[in-house]
């Protein structure tokens, strides 16, 4: 369905997409994510024309993408990070205004927009401005406007951010149900767990380029990570850690406010294995647990960064 190949976008002399490719399949929920800066809204804004790149090729739906391909453009909904509605038309107002935008049958745009309505599950809010909703029904207006003429593509720049959990997971919920109903979705995000539970397809971007893209499994295979182990209100010494350092697998220890985690490879009885190492020096502790590699891990490992930089 899209088709990015050696985009190149500069401001200036600095490079904000290098050379950057991605292929998006028909039916995925793709995550895309990177750091601030990382070039994503950079390479949202090349997929929609938005802005002239110096190099490479966007192809949507078999065709190059440019300003005037209206044709094109009228199957893609947009859902920005920022709220993009009139502040002075009411809830309805908005998503009729919106829909319009595409459908000029006033009987289909009727149904389209009840539609809209419910999916977010406005209907009690439709008489309501705006500036009368909550943060987390204001987020939920913004994607009834995007996506109410039932577009094939749709483009959601952190749509859940700053908003309450109940909202959050309706909002999650109604992605995952736009995309069975035949939506194909690209989602940024800076929640690895949003990205871990929804998306079919992720890719990493950093520095402008793509530097790693799978499914989750995929991604988690390509780190040295293969557990995590935490070890709450523990209390060791200088000699103690290093003697945990130096266990079989173990390649990554962190000790702060009598919080020890440890990262292994993938082997068999690693737990075990530090376990009886405290137990054999008498080192008292108290919550223990064990965990798979994370998205969080694959991102941490593969670009040195936290995602919230």
């Amino acid at each position: 369905m899209i088709k990015v190949e050696n985009l190149v976008k500069r401001y200036g002399s600095i490079v904000a997409l290098d050379h950057l490719n991605l292929e998006i399949d028909e039916g995925e929920i793709f995550g895309l994510l990177g750091p601030n800066g990382s070039g994503k809204t950079t390479a949202i804004s090349c997929m929609l024309a938005l802005l002239k790149y110096d190099k490479g090729s966007i192809k949507i739906f078999g065709e190059q993408i440019k300003p005037d391909s209206y044709n094109i453009k009228r199957r893609i909904g947009i859902v920005p990070q920022n709220i993009a509605v009139f502040d002075e038309l009411s809830v309805y107002e908005n998503i009729d205004y919106f829909c319009g935008l595409y459908i000029k049958n006033k009987t289909e745009k009727k149904k389209l927009v009840s539609d809209a309505i419910e999916f977010v599950g406005l209907e009690n809010y439709t008489k309501r401005k705006p500036g009368q909703l909550s943060g987390g029904l204001l987020r939920r207006l913004n994607i009834a406007c995007g996506i109410v003429h039932k577009p094939e593509l749709i483009i959601m720049d952190e749509p859940t951010v700053a908003v309450d959990p109940q909202s959050r997971n309706k909002i999650l919920e109604g992605i995952e149900e736009l995309n069975r109903g035949g939506s194909t979705i690209i989602y940024t995000s800076h929640y690895m767990e949003e990205v871990e539970q929804i998306c079919t397809k992720v890719a990493i971007i950093d520095g402008g380029r793509c530097i790693a893209s799978g499914t989750n499994e995929e991604l988690k295979s390509m780190i040295k990570t293969g557990e995590t182990i935490t070890v709450e209100n523990i209390f060791i010494n200088s000699e103690q850690l290093t003697g945990i350092k130096n266990i079989q697998h173990v390649f990554d220890v962190v000790y702060k406010d009598n919080i020890l985690v440890i990262r292994c490879s993938s082997a068999k009885h690693n737990l075990v294995k530090i376990m009886n190492y405290m137990q054999e020096h008498d080192i008292s502790f108290g919550r223990v647990f064990s965990e798979r590699p994370t998205l969080n891990d694959v991102f941490l490992e593969i670009t040195g960064k936290q995602l919230r930089d």
